[in-house]
């Protein structure tokens, strides 16, 4: 395995050996045109792929094209490119970083071969890559990218010799990789390799203890046993009362709210607080139109946000992005920031998964609509994809709202660019 902080090798596991080398004229998979390494999350897939992706480049190819793609260049610079460049130039690559036309040109003897990075985040991404022609192409974490932008990419591969490269962790098993792809992997003449955290010899016991503590659910079972299972049952089976139930402290650090704003269907507004690392939910304003037989306007719960506030300098409000004119009324009363959410429904429950096992989250007994939800968030039954009922999921949304648009980005070190009003 490689130490990514020094560059250095250790003794690689036999799984990623077959990883590095099999593509080499003396394997048995050297006549395969694609390889596809899913599994769970750390078992080294990704970092044994780059490598050899760069030597196959090297070996077969000069003065040629390659695409390198993830779900957005940020995070394809994140999770391969600032791990794998340290160890090129350790074994001798040169590596020249064009950032404006996100492009690596790498040359190793004499030999120079040049690396497009590309962001597949939705369906316009395929437009991207559109009308280039690539000697081959490594797509990372394949199965958050859309259908047509991975099409696209592969049609674009059309120098002779050529070859695919796929890796993933696992999603629900109807998802259209799993459908074309891994279960027709002998079909196109793909070599597929499925990981397991024992085959990273560079994770310790411990380590994996720690990732298997760390998920629960569905969440478990892809990313640390690497089963492409579908969600069922309890959304957050992990949410205790002995655990995530308790009286606030009397002191914060700071303050946000969070809503999740309707008019037939409920809103759901919650204060929170920060004490010590921990996110507390202070109070909250639950309101169903429907049990109370009428609407209220952008104003009214305006004025009820003010409530739940009280004197409190609360940073900003936290928003459904669709909520427009709510947030707008926000906007003009002058006295609170707004952040639009951050709105991925499936990235936001295993963010609030995650917080709630490392109990980043805490309710206080006076949320009840808040606890009565916990209880009754279920995964959508016999769906072709991961999907949450749309019932009882009012202050659901609204915590997701926080924990991804807040939590989340505070614990990465993120930042806020927040426009202060003019006067």
């Amino acid at each position: 395995m490689i130490n990514s902080k020094k560059a250095a090798f250790t003794p690689f596991s036999s799984k990623q050996m077959k990883a590095l080398c099999w593509w080499m004229p003396d394997s048995p998979f050297c006549a395969r045109d694609a390889i596809i390494c899913d599994g769970a999350v750390r078992s080294g897939k990704t970092l044994c792929m780059s490598v050899s992706f760069t030597a196959w480049a090297f070996s077969c190819f000069s003065d040629c094209s390659f695409a390198m793609c993830g779900k957005t260049i940020a995070s394809l610079r994140r999770n391969v490119i600032t791990v794998i460049l340290p160890v090129l130039r350790e074994l001798g690559f040169e590596c020249v970083e064009k950032h404006s036309k996100n492009l690596i040109e790498i040359t190793y003897g004499g030999v120079t071969n040049r690396f497009y990075l590309f962001g597949g985040k939705d369906e316009g991404s395929a437009a991207l890559i559109q009308g280039m022609t690539l000697a081959g192409v490594l797509l990372d974490e394949v199965t958050l990218m859309p259908r047509s932008f991975v099409e696209q990419a592969l049609a674009r591969c059309s120098v002779e010799g050529s070859k695919l490269w796929f890796n993933c962790n696992p999603e629900h098993p109807m998802h259209w990789f799993h459908e074309e792809w891994i279960k027709k992997h002998e079909e196109k003449n793909c070599f597929y390799l499925h990981f397991m955290m024992k085959d990273n010899p560079s994770l310790t016991p411990s380590i994996i203890r720690r990732y298997e503590k760390l998920y629960s659910g569905a969440f478990y079972e892809r990313f640390v046993l690497g089963r492409w299972v579908a969600a069922q049952g309890s959304v957050y089976p992990m949410f205790s009362h002995e655990k995530h139930i308790a009286p606030p402290p009397d002191s914060f650090e700071e303050y946000y709210i969070s809503c999740d704003y309707g008019t037939v269907n409920p809103s759901s507004f919650g204060l929170w607080g920060k004490n010590g690392g921990v996110w507390h939910r202070i109070r909250e304003y639950y309101f169903d139109s429907r049990t109370e037989g009428r609407q209220k306007t952008d104003g009214e719960h305006y004025d009820a946000l003010c409530e739940l506030a009280g004197s409190l300098p609360v940073e900003a409000v936290i928003v459904d992005p669709s909520a427009a004119s709510f947030m707008e009324c926000i906007r003009r009363a002058g006295r609170f920031r707004v952040i639009p959410a951050k709105n991925d429904v499936i990235d936001g429950i295993r963010r609030v998964s995650d917080c709630l096992k490392e109990q980043k989250i805490m309710f206080s007994p006076e949320c009840k609509d808040t606890i009565r939800e916990f209880g009754l968030y279920r995964w959508e039954e016999n769906s072709a994809k991961d999907s949450v009922r749309k019932e009882n999921d009012h202050a659901m949304d609204d915590i997701r709202y926080f924990v991804s648009t807040v939590v989340t980005k505070q614990d990465d070190g993120g930042f806020f660019a927040l426009a202060a009003r003019r006067k």
